[in-house]
């Protein structure tokens, strides 16, 4: 980790002399000096749609676990239960206050004697605060391993044909496992997993050789033209790739406000934790398992807007002459070519088919329900 300078205190990933050697442009992401888009985010978005694209997701919080507690400070604040998990296995989860809004969504690892969670950059000073607070009382050290460590993300349909050409082992995994792998004399954890709804791989090594084995891995994928088939792609196009995958982004599908249950994800919720796990529930189990019952004044929908014109979080819904919701994350498709949008409306409304309309200062946009996710890899 470096810093721009002293005055704005802007932290730096060690890919950032690879940013700036490609031509990135940089803006400012939760405190990170990151890449927005190295070409265009239209062409990096249809790079991972097609072939494999590279991003830098260093910015993520990488925090281990250790001791005796470690398991059980877990099942206490995360939302999935973690005892079942095997080593090798990493799990979707959230972590909640007592009211049963997303502190973050998370990803939780399970290692032979340790565990890691990987959290939100904008939310890793507060998760630390969160779970040292739980921890009160218990046997377990909490490490930060951010700034020593890096990540990237290597998404799309020829990833694992790349990938193929060092290892037998990763091609091999299952969505949402790992392994550990020995790569320029350091150990990597490579992960079955990604954010963009393509296949793909996230890597974890250690911060001081990281450049050097990003480089490398470039390099070894040049055709015989000289150009790369893994290619590096800025946060601009991670976030339409994960709109059309219908992934929630914290600050917009997700806060300390918005429940599980409403934004659809109630898959990633273990509400029979009082009952197993020594009876002790999770931080928010009360809260949302009364959600469950008396069901949810909210959820999330996807929309298509009519024409070409784009929405924009905030931006409120209407059907009728009502105001029923409002458009949390919104972009023009570039796979499907046209205008899209996510949205809470009130449970009541928001059939797919249903017409819609979008505000827009004075005026409003036309738009319809339609099923999530918008893409799917496949189909």
């Amino acid at each position: 980790m470096t810093q721009a300078t002293e005055s704005h205190q802007q932290l730096r990933t060690p890919f950032y002399g690879y940013h700036t050697e490609h031509g990135a442009k940089m803006v400012d992401f939760a405190g990170w000096e990151m890449p927005i888009l190295y070409r265009s985010i239209h062409a990096e978005h249809k790079l991972v749609r097609t072939g494999a694209g590279l991003f830098d997701v260093s910015h993520m919080g990488r925090l281990k676990f250790t001791g005796r507690d470690a398991r059980r400070l877990l099942e206490r604040t995360l939302t999935r239960r973690v005892s079942d998990m095997q080593e090798g296995a990493c799990r979707y989860s959230m972590v909640c206050n007592d009211a049963g809004g997303v502190l973050d969504d998370v990803i939780v690892y399970r290692f032979d004697g340790h565990w890691l969670l990987v959290v939100n950059a904008s939310n890793r000073e507060k998760i630390l605060s969160h779970l040292h607070g739980q921890a009160e009382g218990l046997s377990v050290n909490i490490e930060d391993q951010t700034f020593s460590t890096a990540m990237v993300a290597i998404q799309g349909p020829g990833v694992m044909e790349q990938i193929g050409r060092f290892s037998s082992e990763v091609p091999a995994l299952k969505r949402y496992r790992f392994c550990e792998k020995n790569l320029l004399m350091m150990q990597a954890v490579i992960s079955r997993t990604g954010y963009t709804g393509e296949d793909g791989v996230e890597v974890i090594l250690p911060a001081k050789m990281a450049a050097q084995a990003v480089n490398l891995l470039v390099r070894e994928s040049q055709g015989e033209g000289g150009e790369s088939a893994i290619q590096p792609a800025g946060l601009g196009a991670r976030d339409t790739l994960r709109m059309e995958a219908g992934m929630p982004l914290y600050g917009h599908e997700l806060d300390e406000t918005t429940d599980p249950l409403s934004a659809g994800l109630g898959f990633a919720l273990s509400l029979d934790k009082d009952e197993q796990d020594r009876g002790e529930p999770f931080v928010g189990q009360a809260a949302l398992k009364k959600i469950a019952v008396e069901g949810s004044t909210r959820k999330l929908v996807g929309l298509e807007l009519d024409g070409r014109r784009t929405a924009r979080q905030g931006m409120a819904v209407f059907k009728g002459d009502g105001e029923v919701g409002v458009v949390t994350s919104a972009c023009l498709s570039p796979t499907l070519g046209v205008p899209i949008a996510m949205a809470y409306v009130a449970s009541g409304c928001g059939e797919v088919g249903d017409a819609v309309e979008i505000a827009v200062g004075a005026k409003r946009l036309g738009a319809k329900v339609v099923k999530l996710p918008f893409y799917k890899r496949g189909e």
